[in-house]
């Protein structure tokens, strides 16, 4: 089994700042992807930012910028740097990784941290 525990959410004022975590443990070989998405109210979810084992990244449009997305692999840790934060951004945020756990690759849901930016 894998685990993903996320922290570092919370309330914050608008033009604030938070640092979200997500540690992964388990039964895991390595981690193809890794990725932060978000679901507001009434809305789908949708994804926020995503790094591969490379490196590379990609972000939302509504967060380049303002947001920076990292990994430390010797920790299977993922990281989401907010800053600037708007009240749009308000979210349930959701850590997900593409894992290989010795028999196939699939994806993995944390729990959800809550990120609220009062006006």
């Amino acid at each position: 089994q894998v685990q993903l525990v996320e922290s570092g959410g919370g309330l914050v004022q608008a033009g604030g700042s938070l640092k979200l975590s997500c540690a992964a443990s388990g039964s895991i070989f390595s981690i193809n992807a890794m990725g932060w998405y978000r679901q507001a109210p009434g809305k789908q979810r949708e994804l926020v930012a995503h790094i591969i084992s490379g490196g590379s990244t990609n972000y939302a449009d509504s967060v380049k910028g303002r947001f920076t997305i990292s990994r430390d692999n010797a920790k299977n840790t993922v990281y989401l740097q907010m800053s600037s934060l708007k009240p749009e951004d308000t979210a349930v945020y959701y850590c997900n990784i593409l894992a290989y756990s010795g028999s196939l690759y699939r994806h993995y849901w944390g729990q959800g941290t809550q990120v609220t930016v009062s006006s």
